[in-house]
């Protein structure tokens, strides 16, 4: 399946618990930048991996590889739902999309998660339905929703992320259970 999902990674926002530094282009100790470093671990196991930004952002900046496609966000400053709902109205327009049967919304600040855990994601995800990763009882990401979902997602806004979408269909999510504490470590303050 993991040729069926397309990654989102979730870059637009303004990481205010962070500072006035952009947390994206912190250093980590290993010398890479937090987006970079996530978005490198996620290109393992994706095939197709898209970052989603500002509408001002210059990829550049970021330290995206040129090949990397990005997302524009422009309503990014109305919350997380806002910038995965821009993200999903874009994805929903681009015709080479057309066979993907799922999508992952992954944090930018989350470079930790393991291989592993992606890959079991993926095996687990269904066009119908929402596959999330609990470790240690916590429910972590990344989160992929099928494509039953893109139109919902399309709709979001503010800053609640996609949190009502599993609240609303708990029928229809599958919660994974991992050993990979990286699907619950992201870095909010420097």
């Amino acid at each position: 399946m993991s040729n069926d999902v397309v990654a989102l990674v979730l870059a637009a926002g303004a990481s205010r618990r962070f500072g006035d530094a952009d947390k994206r282009v912190a250093a980590l100790p290993d010398g890479r930048t937090l987006l970079a470093a996530s978005l490198e671990n996620l290109r393992m196991g994706f095939r197709d991996v898209r970052v989603v930004i500002g509408a001002t952002d210059v990829p550049a900046n970021l330290n995206l590889p040129p090949d990397v496609p990005t997302i524009r966000a422009p309503n990014a400053g109305d919350g997380m739902g806002s910038s995965i709902a821009d993200a999903f109205r874009a994805l929903s327009a681009d015709p080479s999309l057309s066979g993907t049967g799922a999508a992952a919304i992954c944090l930018g600040d989350m470079p930790w998660v393991q291989l592993e855990t992606l890959n079991a994601l993926c095996e687990q995800a269904t066009e119908d339905g929402i596959t999330r990763p609990i470790h240690q009882g916590q429910p972590g990401h990344p989160v992929i929703f099928g494509r039953a979902y893109w139109s919902q997602l399309c709709s979001l806004s503010g800053d609640q992320g996609a949190r009502e979408l599993i609240q609303k269909y708990p029928a229809q999510c599958w919660f994974l259970t991992v050993e990979d504490a990286g699907v619950l470590t992201d870095l909010d303050y420097p």
